[in-house]
């Protein structure tokens, strides 16, 4: 159900429409475009739209940025953060994927939401901002063999990313965040929450009861992440901050970026030998088109979208590709492969109050004045996501379940699974109030693959997380869920929750209740991974991004990342943009 009926929902959109003017610098048409570009990137999701802000800098590069969706700029449910949960499934802002049949979830078949459009996933999630462990970064560096992987290298470009920005409703947030962790001056948004929930206080007094067990923690992205605290999300003064941010009317300005909407890219075309510099596209349904770019070629099309264009390019297996009558071109058996995604399930209670999200749903009128109080102020319950608090905790060092299956998160100081505590649900109910607690397993070690089983490059590829295939999966989960229950069975919510709507207890209660309900938690990792350079047997890319075997490609995005933070990854990926940048300008000489 609409949390606003149309007739009253119209005014305020066209509120939001003249206070967000579409740019006339962004390309609509493949006629408008220049004879030629220094660097051409496919996809303005994190990477992609980081990466063209940052090569733009320099007046001497000519860059253009391609786009499959369309502006993004004109829609209420994007920029109201805590309207995220509609974005996704089955939006105009989604590509609408959904996986194959998950054998260990009962063989469902569920979404798999990616963003389409300016911004990426970034214009469509819910904005949770964490970096993971320090321990989970310098794994990178590990299984890189280069130290410019590693959390103290890559602090500066999450710092340099960030724009930490202060509540709206300027409460004092000393004990929120740590000041020496966060940049100021960088283009994402970052703050905490800027509006009070009613249940805020018992989580925090949660802590101060069970110390030992629920440890608060002022700030998980120092690099040390375990315990209990405020979310910071990707929020500037209210507002949704996606990697539109980068896209600013100023950048857009510059004269030697463009940025080109409503273009689906089919395949990359060898130049010349293994030079891949070719871009081939379609605008608006019309027929084929090439460009290409003089220095590099550039994929930021996500976990997804960039080993889809891999692959139909003929890069990839190469005994895979021929069975599918596509020649191989570039053999790199790993491109679509150890695809690595959190997975998650939530659990709701029945609590005695009305201070909750459901109260609100159930009110046009409240709704209506809460919204209209978002755009004429932005205050008010608006300005958040779903959550205020988050934890990140781990099985006990003497589980039974690690000296059985070995450790799979990086290591010691990094969390197994993850706790989001929302008041109320964000889906309409005729009555009641909830506490609505999504778990989240954030060290599988269970992996997937992205593959192809048609010729068409325009056709859906087939989406295998192959969630819980790993049983230690299974047993992080259940014991998130038993600790979940220890946490809201601490004094500090004597009388609040009425009843556990999950309904089981026993092991194969609680694993039945896992494999019927959980869902991935949409941070796909790993499908092009960085390895070491000279190492064939595995990896798509170099610790310089360059597609290993290839001349003028590079990849940019989430799918280079060689393991999964315990953490969501949009942060991640703007970090991994920044460092991309640094690394491409070096490349020709220049800052």
């Amino acid at each position: 159900m609409n949390i606003l009926k149309p007739n009253l929902l119209f005014p305020l959109l066209l509120s939001l429409l003249l206070l967000s003017p579409i740019s006339c610098s962004i390309l609509r048409s493949s006629a408008d475009l220049a004879d030629s570009y220094d660097f051409i990137i496919v996809g303005a999701g994190p990477g992609g739209s980081a990466l063209s802000n940052r090569l733009s800098e320099n007046p001497s590069f000519s860059v253009l940025l391609i786009e499959a969706g369309g502006a993004n700029n004109d829609s209420l449910t994007i920029n109201v953060p805590l309207l995220c949960t509609k974005l996704t499934p089955n939006t105009q802002w989604d590509w609408n994927y959904t996986t194959t049949p998950q054998t260990h979830l009962n063989n469902r078949v569920l979404p798999f939401p990616r963003g389409i459009g300016l911004g990426g996933t970034s214009a469509v999630n819910c904005l949770v901002y964490t970096r993971g462990s320090k321990q989970n970064i310098d794994k990178w560096a590990e299984l890189t063999n280069d130290s410019s992987w590693g959390w103290d290298s890559m602090l500066p470009y999450f710092k340099k990313s960030e724009k930490f920005n202060f509540p709206v409703d300027k409460h004092n947030i000393t004990n929120q965040f740590n000041p020496l962790f966060h940049g100021f001056d960088g283009y994402i948004g970052v703050s905490v929450p800027g509006a009070s929930r009613s249940i805020d206080s018992r989580i925090i007094n949660t802590t101060q009861l069970l110390p030992s067990q629920f440890p608060f923690t002022v700030d998980m992205n120092t690099g040390d992440q375990l315990g209990v605290g405020w979310v910071q999300a990707l929020i500037d003064q209210g507002v949704r901050s996606s990697s539109v941010a980068y896209l600013s009317p100023s950048v857009l300005a510059r004269p030697n970026l463009d940025v080109l909407l409503h273009t689906r890219v089919s395949r990359v075309l060898p130049s010349s030998g293994n030079t891949f510099t070719t871009v081939e596209f379609s605008n608006h349904n019309n027929s084929l088109q090439t460009l290409t770019a003089s220095k590099e070629l550039i994929l930021s099309a996500g976990s997804i979208g960039t080993p889809s264009i891999l692959l139909h390019s003929g890069i990839g297996n190469a005994t895979t590709l021929s069975s599918l009558g596509i020649p191989p071109l570039l053999n790199l058996p790993s491109v679509g492969q150890n695809l690595t995604d959190h997975i998650g399930v939530s659990t709701t209670y029945l609590v005695n109050s009305t201070l909750t999200y459901d109260t609100v749903l159930r009110n046009t009128s409240l709704s209506t004045h809460l919204l209209h109080q978002w755009l004429t102020t932005k205050t008010g319950i608006n300005v958040d996501t779903s959550e205020n608090h988050l934890a990140f905790l781990r099985l006990p060092s003497n589980s039974t379940v690690l000296r059985t299956f070995g450790d799979p998160a990086a290591g010691n100081e990094t969390a197994h699974f993850e706790f989001l505590f929302q008041n109320g649900l964000s889906q309409f109910t005729p009555s009641g109030n909830y506490l609505n607690i999504p778990i989240g397993n954030v060290s599988p070690k269970s992996s997937g693959s992205v593959t192809i089983n048609s010729t068409d490059p325009l056709s859906s590829p087939l989406i295998n997380p192959n969630l819980l295939s790993s049983p230690i999966d299974i047993h992080i989960l259940r014991h998130a869920i038993l600790t979940s229950r220890e946490f809201i069975n601490s004094p500090a919510w004597s009388q609040y929750i009425l009843q556990d709507l999950t309904n089981a207890s026993s092991v194969s209660e609680l694993d039945e209740f896992i494999r019927a309900n959980a869902v991935s938690f949409f941070h796909p990792v790993s499908t092009a991974s960085m390895s070491p350079y000279g190492v064939t047997e595995w990896g798509v890319v170099d610790p310089d991004l360059r597609v290993k075997g290839a001349k003028g490609l590079r990849i940019v995005d989430a799918s280079v990342a060689p393991s999964l933070p315990a953490a969501h990854t949009s942060a991640a990926v703007y970090a991994i943009a920044e460092h991309a940048a640094d690394i491409i300008k070096s490349a020709y000489h220049t800052k």
